[in-house]
C-alpha cells in the first residue's frame, strides 16, 4: 500500500508538470485548430536557457523569469516569421510549418547547447525527501508540482479575467465574430505562441531538475499528446486533468509493469491508453463536439 500511494503521489506532482506543458498545445489549438508539433523543442529552448542563466550565477527564480522573458519574445518571434503569413490557409499547412519548426529548434539547440545530459549545479532542491506519515516526496517533485499549480491558476486567470485573454477565446469560439468586434488575429495568435513557449519552458526547467536536461527531455511534446487528447484538444481544464491521469497512469505502470515488460513500458503506456480511449471517447473528456448540417 505504501509503494501504491508512493507512485500516486509522484504521478500527481508529474502530472502537473505535464498539464502546464499540455496548455500551450490547448491555447495553439484552441486560436487556429493547429496541432503544434514542435511543443517538444519549445520545452527544450525554455529549460536550456533557465539552465544557462543558472549557470552563470544567476539565482534560480531569476533563471526561471528570465527564461519566460525569453519564451515571450521568441513565441511571438515565432509567430510573426513563421505562421504569420499561413493565416487563412489550410490548417494542414501550418501543421507541417510546426514539424519544419521542431526540426529546426532541435538543430539549434545541438548547435548551442550539444547532446550531452547537462544537470542543474548546484542542485536546485535538495535531496532531503519531505515525509508525510508514510509517504516519502522528493522536494523537486513537490516543489514543481506547487509551481505548475501556480502558473495553471495564473494563465486560467489571464484568459477568464483579462481582456487580452477574452479576446482570445472569442476568436477561438468564432473567429470571424471576433474579427468584426474589432479583436487582432496577429495578436492572438501572437499571444498563444508566447504563452506556449512560456509554459513549455517552465515545464521543461522541472523536468531538467528532477531526470538532467538533454535533448530526450524534447520527447516530452509528444508525451504530452496522451494528456491533450484525454483532456479534449480545447479544454483547459481537459488539460490539467489529463495530465494528473496520465502522471499517475504512467507511474503505476512504471511501478508494477516494469519488471514483468522490462523496456519503457512507462513510456508506451500513454499511447496505449490513448488508443483505447479514443475508440470510446473521440472529442475528450471536454473536447466540443462539432456537428456539420449539409
Amino acid at each position: 500500500m505504501e509503494l501504491f500511494l508512493m507512485s500516486i503521489t509522484t504521478g500527481i506532482m508529474v502530472g502537473g508538470i505535464y498539464a502546464l506543458v499540455a496548455l500551450g498545445w490547448v491555447l495553439i489549438y484552441k486560436c487556429s485548430g493547429v496541432l503544434n508539433l514542435a511543443m517538444g523543442e519549445l520545452t527544450l529552448i525554455g529549460a536550456y536557457v533557465s539552465l544557462s542563466f543558472y549557470s552563470m550565477g544567476v539565482p534560480f527564480l531569476l533563471s526561471l523569469l528570465f527564461s519566460l522573458i525569453i519564451g515571450l519574445i521568441l513565441g511571438i518571434l515565432t509567430e510573426w516569421v513563421f505562421l504569420d503569413k499561413l493565416i487563412g490557409k489550410p490548417v494542414l499547412t501550418v501543421i507541417m510549418v510546426t514539424v519544419g519548426l521542431s526540426f529546426f529548434f532541435k538543430g539549434i539547440v545541438e548547435f548551442i547547447w550539444g547532446t550531452d545530459t547537462q544537470v542543474f549545479e548546484p542542485p536546485v532542491f535538495s535531496i532531503e525527501p519531505i515525509r508525510i506519515g508514510q509517504l516519502v516526496i522528493g522536494q523537486v517533485y513537490l516543489w514543481s508540482f506547487i509551481a505548475a499549480i501556480i502558473l495553471l491558476v495564473i494563465f486560467v486567470s489571464f484568459f477568464k479575467y483579462t481582456r487580452w485573454g477574452l479576446a482570445m477565446q472569442a476568436t477561438a469560439d468564432d473567429e470571424m465574430a471576433a474579427l468584426s468586434l474589432g479583436v487582432s488575429a496577429r495578436f492572438v495568435y501572437g499571444a498563444a505562441w508566447a504563452i506556449a513557449f512560456m509554459a513549455a519552458g517552465v515545464g521543461g526547467t522541472f523536468l531538467g531538475n528532477i531526470n538532467g536536461l538533454n535533448i530526450s527531455v524534447g520527447y516530452l511534446g509528444l508525451l504530452v499528446l496522451p494528456v491533450v487528447v484525454l483532456g479534449g484538444l480545447n479544454s483547459v481544464p481537459g488539460a490539467i486533468v489529463g495530465g494528473i491521469i496520465i502522471g499517475i497512469l504512467q507511474n503505476l505502470c512504471g511501478t508494477y509493469l516494469d519488471k514483468y515488460f522490462p523496456g519503457g513500458v512507462k513510456e508506451i503506456a500513454p499511447f496505449a491508453f490513448m488508443a483505447i480511449f479514443l475508440l470510446f471517447k473521440p472529442h475528450g473528456l471536454w473536447g466540443w463536439e462539432r456537428i456539420e448540417r449539409v
